[in-house]
């Protein structure tokens, strides 16, 4: 059933901080918890679970229309989207994927929206053998979609960003900017199956992040920004890194649409992809045919950029928001 909420916005006064700032200052308590093996920081949070040699990992991600989707988005395209993101994160902590809820707010129950979301949404899940399991719907001015996921990975085997040490080498999946691109197409008015389908319809690396476990020292999953996502990465670790950035795996389409200025901007920052960039020893993962290496881990803190050789001044920390 829908339902309206009653309450009003809050009119207190706004005070400009990011998304990261805003969670550190009110929502990281900073206190151990029984069961709770990783909490805030990381892609989801690890719990334990006694006597079954399994931990869960707990995952959540809301995706807003006119934030995270043009509002002429497919509502199968959506739904799919809203699934893939989540997948995601599992992926980026070794997982499995096992169950979600959903919580759905729009404007009106329109029937053939429904039919073609829950098409999207079912697609995305059964790929992974997903379960839906609950969730709520709720009537609003716009639509907000968000997906808790559930994964499971042996005890003591999670993949976590900081785990990364000197000497490493960074790796990241597939190829790099498409989802960017595509939604500069779509925002702009046109078109490439490749790249829109990137961005509409992200596929998580799931399979790749189980075949890290044991082998990659830290991982993260493509979110907000390459550079952004790596300097989390490297944060929580306590190291540096160095990139070249002709290194950084471009695909065909991209390359063909986009300049290099273009494709560079698309590529560090753009944000939305949904691969997945780790750190291994080399010979630890020599058989896995869809990774790219794109620099190394140092000792020393920041992430340095090299382009032919010279170092380059790229000063952008990913996408956040409230900033």
């Amino acid at each position: 059933m829908l339902h309206r909420s009653p309450y009003a916005r809050s009119r207190y006064k706004q005070t400009p901080v990011d998304e990261f700032e805003l969670i550190r200052r009110y929502f990281d308590r900073q206190r151990a918890t029984p069961g709770v093996i990783t909490g805030i920081g990381d892609d989801g949070a690890i719990l334990s679970v006694p006597g079954t040699g399994l931990e869960l990992v707990q995952v959540v991600d809301t995706l807003v229309e006119d934030v995270h989707f043009p509002a002429a988005t497919s509502a199968a395209d959506i739904a799919y989207r809203a699934v893939a993101v989540n997948l995601s994160d599992i992926a980026a902590m070794g997982a499995r994927p096992r169950w979600m809820t959903l919580a759905l707010t729009m404007p009106s129950g329109d029937e053939h929206w429904l039919v073609e979301f829950a098409k999207g949404l079912f697609k995305a899940a059964d790929a992974h053998e997903v379960a839906l399991v609950g969730g709520d719907t709720t009537r609003g001015a716009s639509i907000v979609v968000t997906v808790n996921m559930t994964g499971e990975v042996a005890a003591g085997r999670a993949l976590l960003r900081s785990g990364a040490s000197a000497g490493d080498t960074i790796f990241v999946t597939g190829t790099i900017g498409d989802a960017a691109a595509g939604l500069a197409l779509l925002q702009s008015g046109g078109n490439d199956d490749f790249l829109c389908g990137r961005f509409l319809r992200p596929s998580a690396r799931v399979d790749t992040g189980a075949r890290l476990v044991g082998r990659a020292s830290a991982a993260i999953d493509l979110s907000d920004g390459l550079l952004g996502d790596l300097r989390k990465l490297l944060d929580a670790s306590g190291v540096g890194g160095e990139i070249d950035v002709a290194s950084v795996p471009l695909s065909n389409a991209m390359k063909s649409r986009f300049e290099q200025e273009e494709r560079t901007r698309f590529a560090l920052f753009g944000g939305d992809d949904y691969e997945l960039c780790f750190t291994a020893a080399d010979e630890r993962i020599s058989d896995l045919d869809d990774a790219s290496p794109i620099g190394r881990v140092t000792g020393e803190s920041g992430l340095v950029c090299r382009l032919d050789g010279d170092i380059v001044d790229y000063d952008d920390s990913g996408y956040r928001h409230f900033r």
